[in-house]
């Protein structure tokens, strides 16, 4: 039972990575690579913090727009220097390399015996391995409804034609290489917010976690749009979490 629990809140906390990658995967078609090397960026930050000096809750909104300028890069790389999409990716991927082991200065570092988002006085007094559900679950409604209301206004919804035809957004007035960059940084923020929220459950950053992680959240996209079959917008985000938390458990 507790391998049960443990593995559906690892699914919930890695739903923040399906979401981040949603926006620029499904949204704006953008095969972004860059995740690879914010995912861990978030992780070496935030375990960084932690075992140096520790650091606010409220830290986590600032950490997430630092992150961002990592999506801007490749994003501003793409629209404005006119590389390929998945060599601007793997340009700004290989650069965090170089970052996270400036962050923490080795390759890995540990977070046992040090004060996380996990271990609250609330959650402490939750059966064991309920933290993470409880967390996850709270962290997933959070971002979700926020993505929601954002598709929603007119905005997101220039986002959104920004992916479906270019071409017609631009002669609707909209500026797609503003949208490109915007959507790019912020699914790299949340990214790095996942990233974060993984390593403080693990107990450890490693320049190195970062491998894989465009598989299993691509593959959540699809597994989530299969099993549910024909979605709205919204409904299609939480059926990505749904997939990530089927392939992490």
């Amino acid at each position: 039972m507790s391998i049960i629990v443990s593995a559906i809140g690892q699914g919930l906390i890695w739903g923040v990575i399906g979401l981040g990658l949603f926006l620029t995967f499904r949204i704006l078609d953008f095969p972004d690579m860059t995740v690879e090397g914010t995912f861990p960026l978030g992780g070496c930050g935030v375990c960084r913090c932690r075992f140096s000096r520790g650091i606010s809750h409220f830290s986590y909104p600032v950490s997430f727009w630092r992150r961002y300028f990592s999506g801007l890069a490749t994003g501003l790389l793409y629209t404005k220097g006119k590389i390929p999409i998945l060599l601007a990716g793997i340009l700004v991927m290989t650069a965090t390399y170089s970052i996270n082991l400036r962050i923490m200065g080795r390759a890995n570092l540990s977070l046992y015996g040090k004060h996380t988002l996990f271990n609250g006085q609330f959650l402490n007094s939750l059966p064991p391995y309920f933290n993470s559900v409880v967390l996850g679950l709270i962290i997933i409604a959070i971002i979700t409804a926020i993505i929601i209301y954002f598709l929603q206004t007119n905005l997101g919804q220039a986002f959104i034609a920004t992916g479906d035809n270019p071409t017609m957004a631009k002669s609707l007035g909209i500026s797609t290489d503003n949208m490109q960059i915007m959507g790019v940084g912020v699914s790299n923020g949340l990214i790095a917010l996942g990233g974060a929220l993984v390593a403080q459950n693990n107990g450890f950053a490693d320049v190195n976690m970062g491998i894989g992680v465009i598989v299993v959240a691509l593959a959540s996209i699809i597994i989530g749009e299969v099993v549910f079959g024909e979605l709205t917008m919204n409904q299609r985000l939480i059926a990505t979490t749904s997939g990530v938390s089927f392939i992490v458990s």
